[in-house]
C-alpha cells in the first residue's frame, strides 16, 4: 500500500525524514518495503523550460515541418525543428532542451541533438501529452504572454515533490490500510520514544442538513451480510474535473483521477480506510436503496462491462426494480456518477468479511474496497466517514445535503473487553515492563483502561482493532510499540529435553529414501495438492464423488484436492516430454485426500474427510540411451518393481511378509498390489492405463507406483536393525521344472513353498519361463530354484528330499502343478 509522506504529515507533526519514518513503521510491524521520491507529474518536468519563439519559417525539405529559433534564457537561441501546425513566432512555449527525459507510460526517451531532413534540431517544443500535464496532442502548448522566459517548467506548473512509502500490510492489520491509520500507529511510536505529538483527526463539525426534505430511504433485508449501512443524499452537485490538490494527492499514490465526486470517495478511502460508493441518485428508482441478495442466476453487468451471473450468496445494493452494485466489491455499469449527474447518494457501510471475500473470489475481483471489507472494518466509523466525504463533495462539487442521514445499525458493536495481567505481559515478552510504560502504550493505542488492580488491568479495545480481542493480542501490541530491539538477551541459557517423535522418524526416513532414489537417477518433484476434479470423472478407483471440493476455486484446474499423486506426476511428464526430455525418473512425497459421505457422523464434524501421506514413483522412456558400453534399453515395469522392493527393504519391511498380487482397476492396464500377510495394503504399482496417458497427451507407456507412507511408517514402527553371522553350514539348491496353467503366477508358487517349509527354506527364485510348442494348450513352464539351509548343521539328503517332496505335493494339490 502506498503512503504519501506529505499526506501523513497532515495528521501528525513530526520531524522524521522519510527513511526514518520507514524504519519506525517497520519496527512497529508495518513493514515498509521502500521509499521513493515522486512528483505530481512523472519526471517532475526536469529539463523543461519556458521559451519564446523568435522566428518560424517553413522547412525547405518538408511540407509540414517548421524551423524555429527559440529563446530559453540561455546565451544563444536554440534552433528547433517543430512539426506542430500551430507553432508561430512570438509564442511562449514549453521547451525540452537536449538531455531532457520525457515519459510515455513506462517508456522513457531522451531529447538529443539531431538532424531532421538535413536541418539540425536542438530540443523539442512540447505538447500537453508529451510532458504529462494533459491529453491534447493537436498542437504545442501556447502559454500566456506574461510567462517568463527561462523559468523552469516545474516552477511554472507548481509541480510538487513527495515521498511514497510502500507499506506491506499483513492480513490482520486492516486498521493500517489508510493514511490516518498509519499516522495513528506512528503517533504511538513517537510518544514511546520521547517525541510526544497529537494526532489530528479531520473535523466534521461543519456538517449540517441543508434541506430537510426526505430523500432516499435505506432498507437492509440481510443484516448478517450488512451489519451497518449509512447513506446521505447530496443534491445539486456539479460533476467535473477535480481541483489540483485532489488530483495531486491521488496521482502521488498511483490512482488515476476520474471526476470530483468519485475522486473524493477514493481520497477518503485512502485517508480513513473506509470504502465509500457514490450512486447517481437519479437512477435510484423508487428513491429506495435496498440491501439484499438476488435470486440465483440473476444477470448483472458490472462497471467493467462484464455480465456476471449472481448467486443467492452475493450481496447486492438495489433500487426498487433492479440491482445497482455488488455490495463491497464492484459497482454497476449504469448506476455510477457521470458528468450528467446532478444528485448523488453517498454510501458508507460495513459488510461481513466472509460474504465479501467469497463474492470477490467467485467473480475473480480484487478491489480496494473488497481488500478492506474482507479483513473486517469498524462498523462504528461509517457515520464519521460519511460526513467527512459529504463535506469534501460540497467543497469540490457544490450541492446541498438533503434529508437526514440514513443509518441502519440494528446490533451496535461494542469495544472488546480484555483482561490483562502484568505477570503474563512480562512472561510472554521476556522482560519486566514498568506498569506506567504499559499504561502509556495502551493509551497511545487508544485502548481504554476501565479498571485496575495490583495484578493487572481490564481494558476496552477499540472496534477498529479487529485483530485484538485476546490478552495475547494486546501483549503483542505492547511489545511492538515498546520495541522488539529493546528486549535484551538473557545471560542465562534455558534448555529443555526433547525426544524423537514419529514425525521426526518419518522425516528422517523420507530423507533416507530420497537420497536412495536420487542415487538411482530419480528427480524429486513437488506438485500442487489442488487439482482438476475432471481427472476423476470416469474413474471408479478414485470416484469424483470422493474428491474434496473447494467452495470457491480460483479456476476449474484447481477446484479439488487430489486423491492420488498420479495426475500431478503425469502433468510433469507431459511438461518434460514437450521439452524433449523423455527419459524420466520422478518421485514425490505428498498428501492425498478423500471424502466419503458414508462415514459422516453428527458427533464428528470431519469424520467423512481423510488424508494419507504417500510416495509416488514414475518411470518412462529409456533405461539406457546412447551408451558405448551398453545397448539402448527401454525402461520396464520390472525396473520399477526393483525400485519399490529396494524402498521396502531399506525401510526394514520383511519381503517374506509381503504379498504381491494381481490388481485390476482403471488406473493400471496391468497392476500389482502390495499387501502384508495380514491384509494391509501398502501400495500398488504397474503400467498406467493407456486411456489416462492419452488424455494427458502422453503416447508411450508410463510405469507408476504409489506407496502409502503412513502405513509403511506403522508397519515398520517396531522394526529393529539386527545382524547375524554368515552361516558356517552350506545352503543347498534344488531346481524344479513345473508345468502349470497360464493363469498361475510365481507369487502363488512362492507363497505355497514358504507355507510348506517355514524354517529351512531361505529363498525361492524364478530363473526361466517357457510358453510355446511341445506344451499342452493353456500351459506354461516355470523353472524354479529352492534354497535350503540350516544355521546349526549341514543338511543331509534325507531331510532335503523330505522337504522337496512336501513342496511338490502342495504345489500339485493346490495349483495342479506337475513336473516336466
Amino acid at each position: 500500500m502506498n503512503i504519501s509522506y506529505n499526506w501523513l504529515k497532515e495528521y501528525l507533526d513530526f520531524d522524521l525524514q522519510p527513511e526514518e519514518v520507514s524504519a519506525a513503521l517497520t519496527s512497529i510491524g508495518l513493514e515498509t518495503g521502500g521509499v521513493e521520491e515522486v512528483q505530481t507529474i512523472k519526471g517532475g518536468l526536469e529539463g523543461l523550460v519556458i521559451g519564446e519563439v523568435l522566428t518560424c519559417v517553413e522547412h525547405p525539405n518538408s511540407d509540414h515541418l517548421h524551423i524555429t529559433t527559440v529563446n530559453v534564457g540561455g546565451e544563444e537561441p536554440l534552433q528547433i525543428v517543430c512539426g506542430a501546425p500551430n507553432v508561430a513566432a512570438g509564442q511562449k512555449v514549453v521547451v525540452a532542451v537536449n538531455g531532457t527525459k520525457l515519459y510515455d507510460g513506462d517508456e522513457v526517451f531522451t531529447i538529443k541533438r539531431s538532424k531532421i531532413r538535413g536541418v539540425e534540431s536542438n530540443g523539442m517544443i512540447c505538447a500537453e501529452d508529451e510532458i504529462g500535464i494533459g491529453t491534447d496532442h493537436a498542437g504545442i502548448i501556447v502559454l500566456p504572454a506574461d510567462a517568463v522566459v527561462g523559468t523552469p517548467a516545474k516552477e511554472y506548473y507548481n509541480v510538487k515533490s513527495d515521498y511514497v512509502l510502500e507499506v506491506d500490510i499483513t492480513p490482520n492489520r486492516v486498521d493500517g490500510t489508510s493514511h490516518f491509520g498509519v499516522a495513528r500507529d506512528l503517533a504511538a511510536y513517537l510518544k514511546q520514544n520521547g517525541k510526544p505529538t497529537e494526532l489530528k483527526r479531520p473535523s466534521v463539525d461543519a456538517f449540517k442538513i441543508d434541506d430537510e426534505t426526505p430523500a432516499i430511504e435505506v432498507i437492509v433485508e440481510n443484516t448478517e451480510a450488512c451489519p451497518r449501512y449509512s447513506g446521505v443524499t447530496i443534491k445539486g452537485v456539479t460533476v467535473k474535473e477535480s481541483p489540483e490538490w485532489l488530483k495531486n494527492r491521488l496521482n502521488i499514490i498511483g490512482l488515476r483521477p476520474i471526476n470530483n465526486v468519485v475522486d473524493v470517495t477514493n481520497y477518503v478511502l485512502h485517508e480513513m480506510g473506509q470504502p465509500l460508493h457514490s450512486f447517481d441518485a437519479g437512477k435510484v428508482t423508487g428513491d429506495k436503496v435496498i440491501v439484499k441478495t438476488m435470486p440465483e442466476g440473476t444477470k448483472f453487468v458490472t462497471l467493467d462491462g462484464v455480465e456476471r451471473t449472481l448467486t443467492d450468496r452475493d450481496l447486492m445494493i438495489c433500487n426498487t426494480e433492479e440491482a445497482m452494485c455488488i455490495g463491497g466489491v464492484f459497482g454497476g455499469l449504469d448506476s455510477g456518477v457521470t458528468e450528467q449527474t446532478t444528485d448523488v447518494f453517498l454510501e458508507s457501510a460495513c459488510f461481513h468479511p466472509t460474504w465479501i471475500r467469497k463474492t470477490a473470489r467467485r467473480f475473480g475481483l480484487n478491489t480496494d474496497a473488497s481488500f478492506r471489507f474482507e479483513r473486517g472494518l469498524d462498523a462504528n466509523n461509517t457515520i464519521y466517514v460519511l460526513k467527512r466525504a459529504a463535506l469534501l463533495i460540497q467543497e469540490v462539487a457544490g450541492g446541498k445535503i438533503t434529508g437526514s442521514i440514513q443509518d441502519v445499525y440494528p446490533n451496535p458493536v461494542q469495544p472488546y473487553t480484555v483482561e490483562l495481567t502484568y505477570n503474563k505481559i512480562n512472561s510472554l515478552i521476556g522482560k519486566d515492563i514498568p506498569v506506567e510504560t504499559v499504561k502509556s502504550i495502551l493509551a497511545s493505542l487508544e485502548m481504554e483502561i476501565v479498571s485496575e488492580t495490583t495484578e493487572g488491568l481490564t481494558i476496552h479495545v477499540p472496534v477498529y482493532r479487529i485483530d485484538v480481542q485476546r490478552d495475547v493480542d494486546v501483549i503483542e501490541d505492547i511489545l511492538r510499540i515498546y520495541g522488539y530491539n529493546n528486549i535484551e538477551f538473557s545471560d542465562s541459557v534455558k534448555s529443555n529435553l526433547s525426544y524423537k517423535t514419529a514425525t521426526d522418524r518419518s522425516y528422517d526416513l523420507q530423507n533416507l529414501i530420497s537420497e536412495q532414489l536420487c542415487g538411482s537417477g530419480f528427480n524429486e518433484i513437488m506438485n500442487n495438492s489442488l487439482t482438476r476434479s475432471a481427472y476423476y470423472d470416469e474413474l471408479t478407483t478414485y470416484p469424483v464423488s470422493h474428491c474434496v471440493m473447494l467452495m470457491n476455486p480460483l479456476s476449474a484446474d484447481l477446484n479439488g484436492m487430489r486423491q492420488t499423486l498420479l495426475f500431478g506426476g503425469l502433468e510433469s511428464i507431459e511438461h518434460n516430454v514437450k521439452r524433449k526430455n523423455g527419459n524420466i525418473r520422478f518421485f514425490e512425497f505428498g498428501n492425498c485426500y478423500d471424502y466419503n459421505v458414508e462415514k459422516k457422523r453428527e458427533d464428528a464434524t470431519l469424520a467423512e474427510f481423510s488424508e494419507d501421506y504417500r510416495l509416488g514413483l514414475w518411470v518412462c522412456g529409456d533405461r539406457v540411451e546412447n551408451s558405448w558400453a551398453h545397448a539402448d534399453e527401454k525402461a520396464t515395469v520390472y525396473e520399477l518393481k526393483a525400485y519399490v522392493e529396494n524402498i521396502l527393504i531399506r525401510l526394514g519391511v520383511n519381503l517374506k511378509k509381503v504379498v504381491f498380487g494381481n490388481l485390476s482397476n482403471d488406473i493400471y492396464s496391468t497392476g500389482v498390489s502390495i499387501t502384508t500377510t495380514s491384509g494391509r495394503e501398502l501400495g500398488t504399482f504397474g503400467i498406467v492405463n493407456r486411456k489416462i496417458c492419452k488424455a494427458m497427451d502422453i503416447d508411450f507407456e508410463v510405469y507408476y507406483a504409489e506407496l502409502s507412507w503412513t502405513l509403511l511408517m506403522k508397519e515398520t514402527k517396531k522394526n529393529k536393525v539386527t545382524f547375524s553371522e554368515i552361516s558356517k553350514f552350506p545352503a543347498v539348491k534344488r531346481d524344479l521344472a513345473l508345468l502349470l496353467d497360464k493363469s498361475v503366477q510365481f507369487a502363488e508358487i512362492e507363497k505355497i513353498a514358504e507355507e510348506s517349509e517355514r524354517k529351512l527354506l531361505k529363498e525361492v527364485s524364478l530363473f526361466d519361463v517357457y510358453e510355446g510348442k511341445n506344451l499342452p494348450a493353456g500351459k506354461k513352464s516355470y523353472a524354479v530354484s529352492f534354497y535350503l539351509q540350516d544355521e546349526t548343521k549341514t543338511l543331509n539328503d534325507k531331510q532335503i528330499d523330505a522337504i522337496m517332496q512336501k513342496i511338490r505335493k502342495n504345489l500339485e494339490s493346490k495349483l495342479g502343478a506337475s513336473l516336466r
